[in-house]
């Protein structure tokens, strides 16, 4: 599977929260957030599911990998998403070590690993 997957019986606003400190705890920080709903309804689009996709960076492991490899860039910042569904709060992410497949070094890879191991503990500790 590409993704990481988990639900939570926390509000949104609780799970984004615990989210952004516990990846601060590991030396990420929210670049950005992104209101699908919002920007789809500012646009005239109806969309009433709150969706939020979170871009997310370690500037120290983004140094790492773009020393390594600059088309790894291609797949920064790492993106964490917390949505409703069905009256449920799900936090997901694409899983790095699933996107960096596509370049053919095995360093990166290790890389990669490594921080999706770290962005799933981040997760796990927020729900």
């Amino acid at each position: 599977m590409f993704d990481y997957t988990v639900e939570t019986n926390k509000t949104m606003e609780e799970a984004i929260q615990s989210l952004e400190e516990n990846l601060r705890e590991e030396k990420f920080g929210i670049l950005w957030q992104f209101d699908i709903k919002e920007k789809l309804q500012e646009k005239g689009l109806e969309f009433n599911q709150p969706y939020l996709v979170l871009e997310v960076c370690n500037p120290h492991e983004a140094q790492r990998v773009l020393s390594q490899n600059l088309m790894v860039g291609y797949f920064l910042p790492c993106k964490i998403v917390v949505y409703e569904d069905a009256g449920k709060i799900i936090i997901g992410m694409p899983k790095p070590t699933a996107l960096i497949q596509m370049v053919n070094d095995d360093q990166i890879k290790e890389l990669a690993r490594d921080i999706e191991r770290r962005l799933i503990t981040c997760i796990d500790q927020s729900i």
